[in-house]
């Protein structure tokens, strides 16, 4: 567990914060459709990693409102990214499933991002992208907490 109140730690975990939040906004300018919120492309990118889901499950993975989250989904599906079907078990419920243009819209905004990332990437010598290569699964592991 970090020390906060040691320096070398608390400024760490500032440093940290600060080139993600500016990394993450970067990313973001990288994409594909700019008719969609980044809320909408990463709705998408949930539903890319794990098949499917009801709006409730949607609205605690993407850390929302239900409400909200029916409204997102109702935008997705107006564009053609999203279905929405019977729940297998309860028909109260509907499942929410990426369309093939979704999926395809999500291959192509990842390949950009990927590629700008791999550019920014060009610019480190190799100790940095061995350090950064071996942080990833860590950052990965911060992103699921």
């Amino acid at each position: 567990m970090p020390d906060l109140s040691h320096g070398d730690d608390a400024a760490a975990v500032n440093s940290l914060r600060s080139a993600v939040m500016r990394l993450s906004r970067r990313l973001k300018h990288q994409r594909v459709d700019e008719s969609l919120s980044p809320t909408e492309m990463s709705v998408l990118g949930t539903l890319a990693n794990c098949g499917t889901a009801t709006p409730g499950e949607l609205a605690r993975k993407e850390h929302v409102q239900p409400p909200s989250m029916t409204r997102i989904v109702a935008l997705l599906e107006a564009k053609g990214l999203v279905r929405l079907e019977p729940h297998p078990e309860d028909r109260r419920q509907k499942v929410v499933t990426s369309t093939e243009q979704a999926e395809t819209m999500l291959l192509e905004s990842r390949r950009k991002r990927n590629a700008w990332l791999a550019n920014l990437a060009d610019s480190l010598d190799e100790d940095e992208w061995a350090k950064l290569r071996a942080a990833a699964p860590v950052l990965e592991k911060l992103a699921h907490l």
